[in-house]
């Protein structure tokens, strides 16, 4: 086929297919244009270069079916399934392809993670033979799809031999959009080129009627193509200008009118063949390679052959739409009873694929349908565990409007308003919440919640937010909420609405850190009896008071979190808060950040971020302030994004910590205040208790003991640890230290010996290493601070908090040296230096060395060690250290501006910088390594 016209398109796909790295490429254009063409003959060349050509489709009705489109066109590549042996994947990337292709036996995976697993796939795939992808019809990619394929697209440059080409309609928003991949425009034909085309298709039309058709198609290939033939078939009374239609028209529905008189020529049944096979994806050109799922077979459609509509590819006998507008035109223009007989089929097609089912089910279904409503809801929860909350609302609205009663109707569009609201969707959860009440109903469960998670969100109201929800668990108890109902789903749905209240309650208490709200909260879970679950008490426990009431729960963390990944998002959350405040967070932590971009993403927004908090939480534990701080940043744009107050102000009191620690002290005290500020008036404890806590670390830091003393008894009071402040007991080293500094030893003793008796040791890690470090450093006995330092300094977990360590040791070496001389305290203090200097912590690190100076030794001068930057990151950072803003480093190096920023994120903390201006100086002090391209 000799294709008329398009030299800079060709020239265009000619550089793209041979460039020696990978490369993506997005054509660009309105219906007809010519993208399928080109694309065409894109496949071609690359197959008589020896290239592997994989296509696919993307499939407007499997848009809400998440990574539909990516199994298509993968399907041909991943090992088995007609491929047994071929590519070898490693256990991480087949446990990302089973998650989202329906073998779930592992968590779900981020973007970040599928999509190096997919870069993996083709990698492998390029090692044995050259491979171009080619992706028609873009715009109906499913978004879960076309998220990943954005992500690897980006970064093909590092593989050798694979392609990636795309084409997307311009009149039609998709993902693409924002994908940050090159792209070429293809525009219409030059008058020329379109008058050759025309010739040569179609020689001897009059010249009027060649003239007609040269301005009505306005250069689109496609209309060039059918409007002579769709002219020529009218009735001959009719002058050419009447069978057009009105001016103005579109060109793609001037086109949609030329197949509607080609369809309705057609018998019924041919048009319900062709229908079905619209619906599941029959592609606009045959696809290469084995089909992913069971497809619609078209059979007895000659007449659809004959007439235009369908093609035969001579290789293979497929048979596919003529054109992606043909099988678009097929579905918009079926009545609305054709379409749902077309998806009853299909649904029978698809009766192993739950979801497809489901949604097949779900469009075929005009009146309520109870077996339907259910498997959409099923479908529905099993997308919100494969991080896709989002596609869950959907979903479950479809299934209230299917439910027999109101009562199922109300239940499902709370669910819905429930995962909205953890998708952080928090208007969309009201709305939702709203359509489950009846019209006299105010206190309905799912209005309750979503007004209650709005209102503590945005405005950080936990006084009537708390009295809100415990009337309303209060209401559900009287009315005979009951775990052991016949419902086929499992527990009677009112123990599900309950436990989302409660967890609600608990953590607003969280929030609130009052005693009086406690002591409501504790009232109302105990009123519930055998209706509050064991992962309620625990949260009541571990969120509340550890001090008091978190003693014994580490092992019911523990098991409960060996099955993460069959645990909604935001049940892993709070699990892992759980954890957070018996300080075992970190065998949690991989986890997190194994689905944390997974569901800022697609899925629970919310959870996303308190996801973030966590594994910011624990690198700083772990003295990885670097990462942590970055952490923050992102939580702090993301939560100010989606307009969550509450968040956005506990990631500020989270940095303003991380910033007193680094001595970074007016950036502390800035965002201490911020956070009082909002937080005091309102009544946030757990936010105004971590500001103290700032103030605490700000004046320990400065040496200002009187006010860290001050600071530090505004939290709790010595001797005692006030109940239900969560920094009470966190804050024990601080008190006891800026104590005995100022003169108050007996009031330093006695809040070590109460964290003793109140058996703070035996509640978590942590504070068994403070309580030993504070027992030791307060104790008048030399024998006794001897045994308490070795038992704090010997604990299995004491390396996992450095920084208290480090606290830990230099004390004991001052005490050391004052006792026994400088040589016996050195190797103490040079370990606590040490430390202090790696973490960066300033204030600390200077007090270290001043004490080993005293000890007659100077502090080791670090030495620069090799920096694991990647061959990409160090590319990156030169010339960000030259001056180049991203968006300039982006069209040097044919990156996308925020793929730069995401490579200057992981950085800095690897340089030990924060800022662009210190690039400089680290690079030209750091031992380079970069990994070879």
């Amino acid at each position: 086929m000799v294709m008329v016209g398009r030299d800079a398109e060709r020239a265009r796909l000619a550089t793209f297919l041979r460039a020696s790295d990978g490369q993506a490429l997005v054509l660009r254009g309105e219906a007809g244009v010519g993208k399928s063409a080109l694309v065409d003959l894109a496949a071609r060349l690359a197959a008589r270069d020896g290239q592997l050509v994989v296509r696919a489709t993307g499939v407007e009705a499997e848009t809400e079916l998440p990574y539909a489109g990516l199994h298509q066109l993968l399907h041909p590549l991943l090992p088995g399934d007609g491929q047994p042996g071929r590519r070898r994947l490693n256990a991480t990337a087949r446990a990302a392809f089973d998650a989202v292709f329906g073998r779930p036996d592992g968590p779900p995976p981020s973007v970040m993670a599928l999509g190096i697993a997919v870069l993996n796939l083709l990698s492998a795939a390029a090692s044995e033979q050259p491979l171009l992808l080619v992706l028609d019809d873009g715009q109906w990619l499913d978004d879960a799809s076309a998220d990943v394929l954005g992500f690897v697209g980006r970064r093909l440059t590092g593989s050798p031999g694979v392609r990636l080409l795309v084409t997307v309609r311009s009149d039609i928003a998709s993902r693409f959009d924002t994908a940050a991949l090159p792209e070429t425009a293809v525009g219409a034909l030059t008058d020329a080129d379109a008058g050759h085309l025309l010739d040569r298709h179609h020689p001897g039309l009059a010249r009027q009627l060649r003239g007609l058709v040269l301005e009505t198609a306005r250069g689109n290939p496609l209309a060039l193509l059918e409007l002579p033939a769709h002219l020529a078939a009218g009735p001959g009374d009719r002058a050419p200008e009447d069978l057009l239609g009105p001016h103005g028209v579109p060109l793609p529905r001037r086109l949609q009118e030329i197949y509607a008189t080609r369809l309705d020529r057609l018998d019924h049944t041919v048009r319900a063949q062709l229908l079905a096979g619209a619906l599941d994806g029959a592609t606009a050109r045959p696809a290469d390679g084995p089909v992913p799922t069971a497809r619609y077979r078209m059979r007895g459609v000659d007449a659809a052959i004959t007439c235009g509509l369908l093609v035969v590819e001579p290789a293979t006998g497929t048979l596919a739409f003529r054109h992606p507008l043909v099988r678009s035109s097929v579905v918009q223009l079926a009545a609305p009873d054709q379409r749902r007989a077309a998806h009853r089929t299909l649904a029978h097609v698809h009766r192993e694929n739950p979801e497809q089912r489901a949604i097949h089910l779900a469009a075929a279904t005009l009146d309520p349908d109870e077996e339907v409503a259910a498997a959409l809801e099923a479908a529905a929860r099993s997308a919100t565990r494969r991080g896709g909350a989002r596609m869950a609302v959907s979903w479950l609205t479809r299934a209230a409007e299917l439910s027999e009663n109101r009562a199922d109707r109300s239940r499902r569009l709370g669910d819905a308003a429930y995962v909205a609201g953890q998708a952080d969707r928090l208007g969309q959860a009201r709305t939702l919440a709203l359509a489950a009440s009846a019209p006299d109903q105010d206190d309905n469960p799912a209005a309750v919640l979503a007004n209650a998670y709005l209102a503590l969100y945005r405005t950080g109201d936990v006084r009537a937010t708390h009295r809100q929800v415990a009337a309303a668990v209060e209401r559900l108890r009287d009315g005979g909420a009951d775990r052991r109902g016949p419902d086929r789903n499992g527990p009677d749905r009112n123990g599900e609405v309950l436990d989302r209240l409660v967890s609600l309650l608990l953590a607003v208490g969280q929030y609130a850190g009052s005693r009086t709200t406690w002591h409501r909260t504790h009232e109302v879970l105990a009123s519930l009896g055998g209706l509050a679950t064991e992962r309620a008490w625990m949260y009541a426990g571990t969120w509340s008071d550890v001090v008091r009431h978190g003693a014994g729960w580490s092992a019911a963390v523990e098991r409960a979190a060996a099955d993460l990944e069959n645990q909604d998002p935001w049940d892993a959350a709070r699990l892992a808060v759980s954890a957070y405040h018996l300080d075992v967070l970190s065998p949690l932590a991989p986890y997190l950040e194994h689905v944390v971009d997974r569901e800022l993403d697609t899925g629970a927004t919310s959870s996303g971020i308190v996801m973030l908090h966590l594994i910011m939480l624990d690198r700083t534990a772990l003295g990885q302030w670097e990462f942590a701080e970055h952490t923050g940043h992102r939580a702090l744009a993301l939560s100010v994004e989606a307009g969550n107050q509450l968040f956005a102000y506990q990631t500020r009191a989270y940095l303003a910590q991380l910033a007193a620690v680094r001595g970074r002290v007016e950036e502390a005290r800035d965002l201490q205040a911020a956070v009082d500020a909002w937080a005091r008036p309102r009544g946030v404890g757990f936010l105004t208790q971590l500001a103290d806590a700032v103030g605490v670390t700000i004046a320990l830091g400065a040496g200002d003991y009187e006010t860290a003393f001050l600071y530090a008894i505004g939290i709790t009071t010595p001797g005692a640890f006030r109940p239900y402040a969560y920094q009470a007991s966190r804050t024990l080293l601080d008190l006891v230290e800026a104590a005995l500094h100022t003169g108050r030893a007996e009031q330093a003793r006695a809040h070590a010996l109460a964290a003793r008796d109140a058996g703070l040791p035996d509640i978590s890690p942590r504070l068994a290493l403070i309580t030993h470090g504070a027992l030791a450093m307060t104790a008048d006995d030399d024998g006794e601070a001897a045994e308490m330092y070795t038992r704090a300094q010997s604990h299995p977990a004491a390396e996992r908090f450095p920084f208290e360590l480090a606290r830990i040791r230099l004390a004991h070496g001052m005490r050391v040296r004052r006792a026994q001389g400088a040589a016996a305290a050195r190797p103490v203090l040079t370990a606590a230096a040490e430390t202090f200097e790696r973490l960066g912590a300033t204030a600390w690190a200077a007090r270290a060395k001043a004490e080993l100076r005293a000890a007659g030794v100077a502090p080791p001068v670090p030495v620069p060690t090799a920096v694991p930057l990647t061959w990409q990151e160090l590319r990156v950072a030169e010339l960000a250290a030259g001056g180049l803003t991203n968006k300039e480093i982006a069209e040097q190096i044919r990156l996308s501006p925020r793929t730069v920023g995401a490579h200057l994120y992981r950085v800095f903390p690897k340089l030990g910088i924060t800022t662009r201006a210190a690039l400089r100086d680290a690079l030209s002090r750091t031992e380079r390594h970069p990994a070879a391209p």
